[in-house]
C-alpha cells in the first residue's frame, strides 16, 4: 500500500500503519461516494459508513468534507506525478520532449476516465471552495516543471514556468470541453489539444 501524501487538509497526519490504512479507506470512500452522489450530498457520516470506521475517525483527519476533498485531490496529484514519471521512464531520453507532452495528457485522461471521483475533484479544479481555481493548476503546472525540466535538460526557471503554467491552464480547460462533448472524452477534441500544446510548446522547446 502507498502512503497517503501528507496534505496541509489533514488535521493529523497518520504515524502508525494501521492509520494510514484508514486514511486510505477512508478516501476511498470518499471517492466512490463523488461519482454517485456529488459533492453536494457528500457527508462525513456516508463516508465513515463507507470506509467502515467510526465517524470520529473522520473528523481525528478532517475537520469537513471540503477538507476530505482537498486531500484527495493532493492524492490524485501524487499519483498523477508517479504515472507520469513511470511514462517517462519507459520513453527513453531519445523520444524527444513531444513524448514528455503526450505522457502528461494521455495520464491526466486516463485518470479522468478511471479514477474514482476525478471528474469531481481531480487536482482541485473542482472543488466548491469560493473562488480559488487557479490555485491548483499553479500546483500542477509547478510539479510539471520541476519533474519534465530534468527530462527535458532545461533549467526550471520563471520562463519555463509560465510556459508549462500556460499549456497547463489551457490544456484543463480543453480536456473539461471533451468530456463535456462526450461522456468519455471527444477523441477529436483531444486530437486538437494534443495539437494545440505541441504548437505551443515547440516555440519553447524546440
Amino acid at each position: 500500500m502507498k502512503p497517503v501524501p501528507h496534505t496541509t487538509s489533514l488535521r493529523r497526519a497518520p504515524v502508525q500503519r494501521r492509520s494510514a490504512e484508514r486514511l486510505t479507506r477512508i478516501l476511498d470512500a470518499c471517492a466512490d461516494l463523488l461519482d454517485e452522489v456529488g459533492y453536494d450530498a457528500l457527508s462525513t457520516r456516508a463516508v465513515a459508513q463507507r470506509a467502515g470506521v467510526p465517524i470520529g475517525s473522520v473528523y481525528r483527519f478532517f475537520g469537513n468534507k471540503r477538507a476530505m476533498a482537498d486531500a484527495l485531490a493532493q492524492r490524485n496529484l501524487e499519483r498523477y506525478t508517479e504515472r507520469v514519471t513511470e511514462r517517462l521512464k519507459e520513453a527513453g531520453d531519445g523520444e524527444g520532449w513531444w513524448a514528455a507532452v503526450d505522457a502528461v495528457l494521455d495520464e491526466y485522461i486516463a485518470m479522468k476516465r478511471t479514477a474514482p471521483g476525478f471528474s469531481l475533484v481531480d487536482f482541485g479544479n473542482q472543488i466548491p471552495i469560493g473562488s480559488g481555481h487557479a490555485e491548483p493548476n499553479t500546483r500542477v503546472a509547478d510539479r510539471l516543471t520541476d519533474l519534465l525540466s530534468g527530462y527535458l535538460s532545461r533549467e526550471p526557471d520563471e520562463d519555463l514556468r509560465r510556459t508549462f503554467l500556460v499549456a497547463v491552464e489551457t490544456a484543463d480547460a480543453l480536456v473539461h470541453l471533451a468530456f463535456r462533448v462526450a461522456p468519455e472524452g471527444d477523441e477529436q477534441v483531444i486530437g486538437e489539444t494534443r495539437a494545440m500544446l505541441r504548437a505551443y510548446l515547440a516555440r519553447v522547446l524546440d
